[in-house]
């Protein structure tokens, strides 16, 4: 095995690292804050998704010899950004949980393919852009509050996505960051390097958490993350391990959830970088690269009070902008999803208006509400074309 390594391997590796973690991490912390962590409690979260990555990606790639990176739920933590604020820390730590015991019970039962085939991508996809919409907001809106720094960014990532789109976002977060240091909105002081620590965070279950973050989070991870993880191993020439990687990512989830692992699946984006040629000429040597990617993620989650520190210190704007910007690509393809079937338009419609609204009844938040909408008002047309028949 270690015949395998190269050092093309190993920088496929870092490189998909870097830029899965500067792309979305800004969201994490959202999710976080939205649950009303402590810096510590916040630390734990990025220690346990480190390491629930680093773990599932070397035990996947070393049992399977594939180059099977995974990920935390970018859309999933972009769904609990909107929807924490409802519930208490205890509350979304059990339904933490519970989403890793669906997605075990989905590999476990062989069934995965089937579940995720019943969903309707159109409504699937306007909720993910329900829920992905407003951070595109915030992004432009954060123009208003700090025009140059927020301005520069948004220029920088169109220009980025003209010459180097793979490494757009990092190259945004490079620049903003060295603007808001030469502005002096940075604080600095609050930069330490310190390792991080795991904070057992008690799981408390209610059938409202369940229904408005467990069913949601299970939902976006399985349709908007495993799926196109699978599409791009099948792509590449692989064979896709699908219940064997439900079960790693469901059973890791569950353990590390109390400390805040929320949602890992096999990712996609990263796990492309590991398998192309530039990551190692002998396609059935890619696995070492997926390894190596694993590694990092073990050494990103025992720094993570380093980063902590980190994202406390530089301004709203730049994380705001950095987020929005980091899910354009993702929202554009959610509203693609939604809305190109025109047989399920008005009822994709109908999910991305709730779900942006973010309705909430009997406690039960806006992503929930928008697939009950959505899929009611798809059901209606069956109905219609039947009464149609008897006239």
């Amino acid at each position: 095995m270690l015949r395998d390594f190269s050092l093309a391997s190993v920088s496929a590796g870092l490189i998909a690292v870097l830029v899965g973690f500067s792309s979305s991490a800004v969201i994490i912390f959202q999710a976080a804050s939205a649950a009303g962590t402590d810096a510590a409690q916040a630390g734990s979260w990025l220690w346990a998704l480190g390491l629930g990555m680093g773990i599932t990606s070397i035990g996947l790639s070393l049992q399977h010899r594939l180059p099977l990176v995974t990920a935390w739920s970018t859309p999933g933590a972009a769904v609990l950004a909107v929807s924490l604020g409802d519930f208490s820390l205890h509350q979304a730590i059990g339904a933490f949980v519970a989403t890793g015991v669906l997605i075990f019970l989905a590999g476990l039962s062989g069934q995965a393919e089937r579940l995720t085939r019943r969903l309707s991508p159109a409504i699937a996809g306007a909720m993910l852009a329900g829920v992905l919409l407003p951070f595109g907001l915030k992004a432009f809106a954060a123009l208003n509050d700090a025009p140059l720094l927020s301005g520069v960014m948004v220029v920088s990532y169109f220009l980025a996505r003209l010459w180097a789109p793979r490494f757009a976002v990092l190259i945004v977060a490079a620049i903003g960051l060295a603007l808001a240091l030469w502005l002096g909105q940075v604080a600095t002081d609050q930069w330490q390097w310190a390792f991080g620590q795991p904070v057992w965070q008690a799981p408390v279950f209610s059938w409202q958490a369940l229904l408005s973050l467990t069913l949601p989070l299970f939902l976006v991870t399985m349709a908007s993350q495993n799926l196109p993880g699978i599409a791009t191993l099948t792509a590449a020439g692989y064979p896709s391990p699908t219940s064997s990687m439900l079960k790693w990512t469901g059973a890791t989830t569950t353990v590390l959830a109390p400390f805040g692992a929320f949602a890992l699946n096999l990712a996609a984006i990263t796990a492309a970088l590991c398998m192309t040629e530039d990551a190692h000429p002998d396609k059935s040597k890619r696995y070492t690269a997926a390894v190596s990617a694993g590694v990092f993620y073990v050494l990103l989650g025992v720094m993570a009070a380093t980063v902590v520190a980190f994202f406390e210190s530089v301004p709203a704007a730049y994380l705001a902008t950095l987020a929005g910007l980091a899910l354009l690509p993702t929202l554009g393809s959610a509203l693609l999803m939604a809305l190109q079937d025109e047989n399920d338009r008005e009822a994709a419609l109908v999910t991305l208006l709730v779900t942006t609204a973010n309705v909430t009844l009997f406690g039960i938040g806006g992503a929930f509400w928008g697939l009950v909408f959505g899929y009611l008002v798809r059901s209606r047309q069956p109905v219609l074309a039947w009464l149609k028949g008897l006239r």
